[in-house]
């Protein structure tokens, strides 16, 4: 399994996103973590980026549907505690431990 991260610099969401995600993935050693910084709108466009963080599990993104804008924005996720800018790690693990 591959997962990127995708981001910008002006957005602090990733960095929690990223803490988050490595401790999902505690104890997994067969994941690929890869972090991908989009720059600019026409990058955003180009990546069909939805926002910064933005995580894919093997090119494809789970908490995307077809609603989600293309844009370098700031991003925010549903959670079960309301809307956050990052999933949860419990909302992560249930992505990783789901059947391919």
């Amino acid at each position: 399994m591959e997962i990127t991260l995708q981001y910008f610099d002006g957005c602090p969401n990733w960095e929690v996103l990223d803490r988050r995600l490595t401790e999902a993935l505690d104890g997994r050693s067969a994941v690929r973590v890869v972090h991908q910084r989009v720059e600019t709108a026409e990058d955003a466009a180009r990546l069909g980026f939805h926002g910064s963080p933005t995580v894919l599990i093997d090119g494809s993104d789970p908490f995307a549907d077809e609603h989600t804008p293309v844009e370098l924005a700031c991003r925010v996720f549903r959670t079960p505690a309301g809307l956050a800018g990052s999933p949860t790690v419990d909302q992560l693990r249930e992505l990783l431990d789901a059947p391919l």
